[in-house]
């Protein structure tokens, strides 16, 4: 069995899901503004599959889309973290960070915290050459996100997909060299 993960940044706590965790996540981030660019509300279906997409990536690479908790109260903020870009048509195989937050969350450097962290962890832990990170065009709070995370646009990736909601699944991505040289 893979060793627990445990992450503390200086607000929030990144670890191993839990089974109370589930309740908590889903009642504050299957809404219609949180879901709006990642193929909508979810029913009951489609929240059990997605969390045992979830819990077969920690499974299977030691590292998954993990919750994020408020330090100060233990409040479940949402997720963030590492997977293997999966979505159809996309650029199989590749680390993928990703994000996503309750509403209330939204506006405080919570997901730029998370996002960071991930990124660090995703280098330095899992040697990482490159991680991507998917949205879609009509998103500009996620890629403007991606581009302060110092990624850039790869229009070379990008890839027809109406997952999200759109068209055209859009690519960002860092290599190893470039978040050194950010991170400095």
């Amino acid at each position: 069995m893979a060793e627990p993960f445990y992450h503390e940044t200086d607000r929030l706590i990144l670890r191993d899901w839990r089974e109370e965790d589930w309740d908590p996540f889903w009642n504050s981030t299957n809404t219609p503004a949180v879901m709006q660019w990642l193929g909508g509300v979810l029913a009951d279906e489609g929240m059990q599959a997605a969390r045992m997409r979830l819990e077969t990536y920690q499974r299977e690479h030691g590292h998954t889309f993990w919750p994020i908790v408020a330090k100060d109260d233990g409040t479940i903020l949402g997720f963030c973290g590492l997977k293997r870009s999966n979505q159809p048509g996309g650029p199989m195989g590749e680390f993928e960070v990703g994000w996503r937050l309750r509403e209330s969350a939204w506006g405080k450097g919570i997901a730029k915290e998370a996002a960071q962290a991930s990124l660090a962890i995703g280098f330095e832990r899992f040697n990482a050459p490159r991680i991507i990170a998917l949205t879609v065009q009509e998103n500009t709070a996620s890629w403007g996100l991606m581009k302060r995370l110092g990624m850039e646009r790869r229009e070379d990736l990008d890839f027809a997909n109406s997952d999200f909601g759109a068209d055209t699944i859009i690519v960002y991505s860092i290599s190893l060299d470039k978040w050194v040289a950010t991170d400095a």
